[in-house]
């Protein structure tokens, strides 16, 4: 045996990945500039972007908005294809089902700010006597300036009806809103007949990129629905609690406590305050206590505890991160950036790190879960046949 033959034989793949890696990391990049320009240039036009749709936000929300409706629904549309129904029939459906969902979150908003309104005026002299029994606290505690005891005087149950009846008073702005989400939602589903060809199509040019779409219209499909079932979840059992401690209007703070479930981290707050009011309003402080309690115990082991198990494949971040993406979006979306904070945030990792296998460490600090953070590279034939497998792709039958 040779001298050669006995030295171990080193595997030329991985012998030649490491200075490959190095000159990707500093030397120049395929379009011959180094690699700290190309980050600085992406760094600016991502700040750009931000700043654009931060003015833009009452376009770039809406049409986000409907972007995960049809989304969400896609599968619908899929399988109708499948059975042969021609694609437009199967978008129209789609665009049918999205405009069901919209009419029922209005209907259950209008019913319940309607009851609301209606009830509130009724308990105007228990409110002013809260009122008054919270100044004579604060005077024993030497807090007694005068522009606080008039504000405090000023408010009543007939103002804060007001209040509540002027969320949706400017009809306008509502339509306005309204309209923007159904046009966007048409021209979505009306893309989404070819988006199967479009797909395959990037998938055989750039199949990291065509890879990173299809899991966030899965990761995104997957939020909605975990979310959904939770909050119906979280609010049958909100409602069960208000019942047994006698709070008024308990169906109403259960289509509250729904509604905020779709924000994360800072929905439980806002739909725990207003039954925990009106108990106190209702029935003093200690009804008010057990709302609290109630809320706070339902909230920590469903939401805290069961439901990241679930959606932690589909948003895959950090409470801290999840927590950012919230104040982030708002800030640059507006009301809906609450909403749709997540979503926005998965549509961001897609583009920036998913699709970029140099940035895919990323996941590492940022993942809920480190098995899921790796981010290991995937070659463009599985990338392909990933595509084909999935339910956002549906076969060129036609």
């Amino acid at each position: 045996m040779s001298a050669d033959a006995s030295q171990p034989t080193a595997r030329p793949d991985l012998a030649d990945a490491a200075p490959a890696a190095g000159t990707a990391e500093s030397g120049p990049t395929a379009w011959g500039l180094p690699r700290y320009v190309l980050v600085t240039v992406g760094i600016a036009a991502l700040v750009v972007t931000i700043a654009v749709f931060r003015e833009l936000q009452s376009i770039v929300a809406p049409v986000f908005l409907a972007l995960n409706l049809v989304i969400i629904v896609h599968p619908l549309q899929a399988h109708l294809i499948r059975l042969r129904v021609p694609r437009f029939v199967a978008a129209m459906v789609t665009v049918l089902v999205v405009l069901a969902l919209l009419a029922a979150f209005f209907a259950l908003t209008g019913w319940s700010i309607a009851r609301l309104v209606i009830l509130l005026p009724s308990y105007t002299e228990k409110m002013l006597q809260i009122v008054q029994d919270s100044a004579e606290w604060l005077a024993t505690m030497g807090l007694t300036p005068a522009f606080l005891e008039d504000q405090l005087a000023a408010i009543d149950a007939n103002s804060v009806a007001g209040a509540a009846g002027a969320v949706f008073s400017n009809v306008s702005t509502v339509v306005g809103l309204l309209t923007s989400v159904v046009m966007a939602v048409f021209f979505v589903a009306m893309d989404s007949m070819s988006i199967d060809h479009r797909l395959r199509a990037t998938a055989a040019v750039r199949p990291r990129f065509a890879q990173a779409l299809t899991s966030f219209a899965q990761g995104v499909r997957r939020y909605w629905v975990v979310a959904t079932i939770f909050g119906l979840i979280v609010a049958f059992l909100d409602v069960i609690a208000l019942e047994i401690i006698g709070v008024p209007l308990a169906l109403v703070w259960g289509v509250l406590a729904f509604l905020t479930n779709y924000i994360p981290n800072v929905g439980f707050v806002i739909g725990l305050v207003p039954p925990a009011l009106l108990a106190l309003v209702d029935q003093g402080w200690v009804a008010a206590l057990w709302v609290v309690i109630a809320y706070s115990v339902l909230n920590f082991v469903i939401q805290s505890i069961i439901q990241p198990k679930f959606t932690g494949e589909s948003v895959g971040v950090t409470p801290f991160i999840s927590f950012l993406s919230l104040l982030f979006w708002y800030w640059v979306l507006g009301a809906l950036g609450a909403l749709l904070a997540l979503p926005a945030t998965l549509l961001l990792k897609a583009f920036l790190v998913d699709a970029d296998p140099k940035a895919r460490w990323v996941n590492n600090l940022i993942a809920s879960d480190l098995r899921t953070g790796a981010g290991l590279p995937i070659g463009r034939r599985s990338a392909v046949s990933s595509l084909r497998r999935r339910e956002v792709i549906v076969p060129l039958d036609r």
